[in-house]
């Protein structure tokens, strides 16, 4: 401190010149601020006032002179001013605060005791300084303090201040005064609801677990002490729990604790730090501690466990209600050695920790419990007392077993799961997402409801169908997303293994380290699918894309599937110039919006042979989307793919195996006497009226509302001969320039089936161009046309 202080501190130095010099004034002031440096409401002139206050009264009247001391049983709430001396019986550790204003402070608690009676002195920050001269045992002799009312109106105390006088009496005989005995107790005969004094090493320092404590947020902290007989919890509570960080406890040490009131629990006795009480730290005559550490082979129920593994699965932690309202949380992981792995679960704040798969953790004070659903026999139970270390300090020898443990729980290339031969293990995948589906509501046999949603990811190596059930299914899932799965359940598709992502699944984004070799969306597509040309489709052709042009698009149909649930099928025929080929979209795929001319690229159909012919179906695991301008550069048009498709011929050319031909010719002959039948909407078969009802033979139901299919057919010339040609749905619709449903309403209206067969007929001497495969009627011993579209039709 510079030689120069301002007038307020000089004008206190001046009140005591002639008892210390001005250079011991100043030395003081610079050794009372390091003593106050963390007490922020400790101005200058404060520390100055201390000083000064240690020499002279308010009156100007020497300290030394004092008052008379009193005896503690005279001592009355209101009095200040006081002088008492007495045995220091315990003494507080020395605890930190925060006042409203914000301001740091200290406070400490001693008890004194005379021949009379014995009473709390508190110390504040000004006054805790006189804790560094005395220790239990001493005679004090305090002056100038003040007695007030205990807190909650108990006992009277006394509170010292800046002006308060606080000496050790090492002169005299204080034979009067009742001893200080230090008597220790062995943790093994500490016994309940009593206050004791030990000696003990501490084993466990867990961390600080909070609590709401009557709308606050209260601290608790056990530690575990061990002496020569046993073992035992020792509580810290709230402010006291940054005793472990004044005194730079940690594991090892060796403390005595005076003043522990002992408690008594479910049949377990522990200890709790009272007020009055004080931990020291320092050289003690107790047992180095030898940690026992658990193989998880050996694991069977026991309690306070000390577990060293390897995280080799970790869940998605779980939110509950406890009874009296408030909120909980809980999460599982699993942890191994080289002897084996176990459940471990955690509990609360624990439940934040972020333990990743591959991390080395040590678990001391879990309770090794019996759990035949777990899945590894036996589970460890974590309390509030339990320490969980990440990378704790441990051999070499046992971090590299560890670490060949972590080296089977990285994630999986895709490609290696058709290569496993069980269903229903869990693995980790790392795959960018390459199409996802609309999720699907689905009810469970219980009655309840669910949902499940079908997203294909791929890796370098391969794709792979995924099911997200639930909550999952309700992720944003975007194609080119990079996703990290862990404890995805295989299981057995049609063709490959497909993956199960549900409750126990955790789904996440990788870090930067774990995609920097994970390809881009349209590198693994590449990889992944080979590109065909229709005319190289072959029967059970897998992982396959198709570059098109819709050639035609058809009416959906609905249909019920054997289980009772609806579903919806629409044929398109595709093009790509080297042929064309029928295709299938099934349920939600046979929503999308398709028109004749439009591109399409399709990923990963089912490629069928059907009828002779090379057919393929799009269902959930297919893709579709319509692909970029340089994907269909060497595309033909529309007009030039029909050029090349749509062959003509005449009528006496016209063989069986003919397809997508193209015809022309004069209706000669039309036949409208009966053009729309009623179907069944589950098999699509047509169904007889009877008994004023709809029957359907083939299901052996009766149909509320049939579907209706319009079916025309008509006789066909040109100068080569004749052939009878037949109009289905569409294709009728195009013939007769009207809809099915108009077509419907005409019938209803007259109620004469064959109303519409002057129509027909005059469609009579017309010429006629249709697009249209052959068949060979064995019934009729004849070729036929199925028309698949009107091209034109002229008077």
């Amino acid at each position: 401190m510079s030689g120069e202080v301002n007038d307020e501190i000089m004008k206190e130095y001046e009140r005591i010149k002639d008892k210390i010099s001005y250079e011991d004034f100043l030395k003081k002031m610079e050794e009372r601020k390091k003593e106050y440096e963390d007490v922020s409401f400790m101005s200058d002139l404060d520390i100055a006032r201390t000083i000064t206050g240690e020499y002279i009264d308010e009156k100007n009247e020497a300290l030394s002179e004092g008052n008379k001391p009193q005896k503690i049983s005279q001592l009355t709430a209101g009095h200040d001013n006081v002088c008492v001396i007495g045995r220091i019986m315990s003494v507080s550790n020395v605890k930190k605060f925060t006042n409203r204003k914000g301001n740091h402070g200290k406070l400490a608690n001693m008890i004194i005791a005379d021949e009379t009676g014995q009473i709390r002195v508190t110390l504040w920050t000004e006054n805790v300084k006189f804790l560094d001269e005395v220790i239990e045992g001493d005679v004090v002799k305090l002056n100038r303090v003040e007695v007030k009312q205990g807190f909650r109106n108990e006992n009277n105390e006394i509170q010292t201040s800046r002006d308060s006088k606080l000496e050790k009496i090492t002169d005299g005989n204080f034979e009067e005064l009742p001893k200080y005995e230090e008597k220790l107790t062995n943790l093994a005969d500490v016994k309940g609801e009593s206050t004791v004094n030990v000696v003990a090493r501490i084993i466990r320092i867990p961390r600080v677990r909070t609590f709401d404590r009557n709308g606050n947020d209260g601290k608790v902290m056990s530690l575990e002490i061990q002496d020569k007989t046993g073992q035992m919890q020792l509580t810290l509570w709230n402010n006291d729990v940054g005793i472990v960080e004044d005194l730079k406890l940690k594991e090892g040490d060796s403390i005595k604790v005076l003043g522990a009131q002992s408690r008594l629990r479910n049949g377990e006795v522990s200890l709790t730090h009272s007020w009055r009480g004080r931990i020291i730290k320092g050289e003690f005559d107790v047992p180095e501690y030898d940690e026992d550490i658990l193989k998880i082979g050996d694991a069977h129920e026991m309690k306070n466990v000390t577990v060293i593994g390897v995280v080799c699965k970790n869940y998605d932690k779980i939110t509950f209600e406890r009874n009296d309202g408030s909120k909980g949380q809980v999460k599982s992981i699993e942890m191994q050695d080289e002897t084996g792995s176990i459940r471990v679960t955690l509990w609360n704040d624990d439940a934040d920790m972020k333990l990743e798969k591959g991390s080395i953790i040590k678990i001391t004070g879990g309770n090794i419990e019996f759990d035949e659903y777990s899945g590894t026999d036996y589970r460890i139970n974590t309390n509030w007392n339990t320490k969980i270390d990440e990378d704790p300090e441990i051999d070499d020898k046992l971090r590299e077993n560890l670490q060949k443990c972590g080296d089977y729980i990285k994630p999986v290339e895709i490609s290696t799961l058709n290569e496993m031969d069980d269903e229903g293990d869990e693995v980790d995948i790392i795959g960018r997402i390459i199409s996802v589906q609309d999720p699907s509501e689905f009810q469970r046999t219980d009655g309840t409801s669910g949902t499940v949603r079908t997203v294909e990811i791929g890796d370098a190596t391969g794709v792979v169908r995924t099911s997200f059930w639930d909550e999952k299914a309700e992720k944003s899932l975007n194609p080119g997303d990079a996703v990290k799965i862990e404890n995805a359940r295989t299981r057995f598709g049609n063709y490959n293994m497909e993956l199960s992502v549900g409750r126990t699944s955790r789904l996440m984004e990788p870090s930067e380290e774990e995609t920097k070799n994970l390809p881009s969306l349209s590198e693994i597509e590449e990889k992944i699918y080979k590109t065909k040309h229709v005319d190289e489709l072959e029967e059970g052709d897998q992982n396959i894309r198709l570059l098109g042009r819709i050639l035609n698009v058809y009416d959906p149909n609905q249909f019920q599937r054997s289980d009772g649930t609806q579903g919806i099928v629409r044929t398109v025929e595709i093009a790509d110039g080297t042929g064309t080929v029928r295709a299938s979209f099934w349920d939600e795929k046979a929503n999308l919006p398709m028109k004749a001319g439009d591109t399409i690229k399709i990923e990963n159909p089912r490629v069928n042979y059907r009828d002779g012919n090379i057919e393929i179906s799009i269902s959930r695991n297919t893709v579709v989307t319509k692909p970029k301008e340089d994907e269909t550069g060497k595309l033909p048009s529309l007009d030039e793919i029909q050029d090349m498709i749509y062959k003509n011929r005449k009528i006496e050319d016209v063989e069986e195996e003919d397809r997508n031909i193209k015809v022309t010719g004069q209706i000669v002959e039309a036949y409208g006497n009966k053009i729309l039948y009623e179907m069944c909407p589950n098999c699509n078969k047509r169904v007889n009226f009877s008994e004023n009802a709809y029957i359907c033979d083939i299901c052996g139901e009766e149909i509320d509302e049939p579907n209706y299919l319009m079916i025309i057919s008509c006789v066909m010339e040109d100068e080569t001969g004749t052939m009878r040609a037949t109009f289905f749905r569409k294709a009728a619709e195009e013939f007769i320039g009207m809809t099915t449903d108009e077509v419907r309403d005409v019938i209803a209206k007259t109620g004469d089936e064959g109303s519409l067969e002057d129509k027909v007929a005059d469609m009579v001497g017309q010429e006629i161009t249709i697009i249209a495969d052959a068949s060979y009627d064995e019934y009729n011993e004849e070729i036929r046309l199925n028309a698949k579209k009107v091209v034109s039709l002229k008077i």
